[in-house]
């Protein structure tokens, strides 16, 4: 197929447009990148743009050899998981059984789920509500409350529902029931959206610091985003600066550059492994004709 030259000027401008999106989302973290391996004097005087001034690991190797930071970095690791494989079951469990139609109070179901999306008690409201429930300091207060995004469930029922009905039906002709259809049939052919759903749930969560900051009062359960607000927050303290070990501005201004790296490059190292599932076919070749 030729194609014609208003067709390849058109690609032309999209490729354009799609390399200037990229250069605008690459450079503040080429910025950061160089911070965190400049020297401290360069950044006292504004040298460093892309390209570090003064070549220096002194940020690294104070993260990496301060448990503080270490512990902070491997934990919101393990919360991630675990925040992620939870909210997906819940997800699954949640979108399954609406995609039935038999199933009764199906239309009131759907309501009282949609209504949370727009209503909330409020933060005063949810605080008494974990106080309540014990949860305060309790490292199940970062799991529990999030576990559902009424949201990506509704992704999920969506995307659940357009999986052709016969290949439910012939498994119920063969006597398998609905948790072995869930297993066999529908989680098989749902791995883009699991994909991507989990992307989103690991994504929030590790990004997620509000509600360790209202909840949470254990420095030792803080995740990385919190360490990390808490430092960004109070760079021109000079408690601070004496708590973490620096004198002066400049290295204060290379740790945070360093835990920013620290906190943004392993999710972004997540998105390659589960990109193959965003384009991959759903029930391609499930059903022939």
């Amino acid at each position: 197929m030729i194609k014609s030259r208003a067709t390849k000027i058109g690609d032309w401008i999209i490729a354009f447009i799609c390399f200037l999106i990229i250069l605008i989302c690459l450079l503040p973290l080429l910025n950061v990148l160089a911070r965190s391996l400049s020297s401290a004097d360069a950044l006292i005087k504004n040298e460093v743009l892309l390209w570090p001034k003064g070549w220096n690991l002194d940020a690294y190797k104070t993260v990496l050899s301060d448990s503080k930071y270490t512990w902070s970095l491997a934990w919101t690791a393990i919360l991630t998981v675990i925040c992620t494989i939870v909210s997906m079951t819940m997800t699954t469990l949640c979108a399954y059984p609406l995609i039935f139609e038999e199933l009764k109070g199906k239309k009131i179901i759907n309501t009282f789920i949609i209504i949370t999306m727009y209503f909330s008690a409020g933060t005063i409201p949810n605080y008494l509500l974990m106080k309540d429930l014990n949860l305060l300091n309790n490292p199940l207060v970062l799991i529990i409350p999030g576990c559902l995004s009424v949201f990506n469930m509704i992704i999920m029922r969506s995307f659940l529902q357009g999986i052709p009905d016969s290949l439910r039906e012939s498994a119920e002709i063969d006597g398998a029931g609905y948790f072995k259809i869930l297993i066999r049939i529908y989680l098989p052919l749902s791995m883009p959206v699991i994909a991507t759903l989990s992307l989103f749930y690991a994504v929030g969560r590790w990004n997620g610091f509000s509600d360790a900051l209202m909840y949470m009062n254990d420095r030792k359960y803080y995740p990385i985003q919190l360490l990390l607000y808490n430092i960004l927050n109070n760079a021109q303290s000079v408690e601070v600066s004496i708590q973490e070990g620096f004198s002066t501005p400049g290295l204060l201004e290379t740790l945070k550059a360093a835990t920013v790296m620290f906190a943004t490059v392993p999710i972004l190292l997540v998105y390659p492994w589960l990109q193959r599932y965003f384009i991959a076919g759903v029930t391609l070749g499930a059903v022939k004709e």
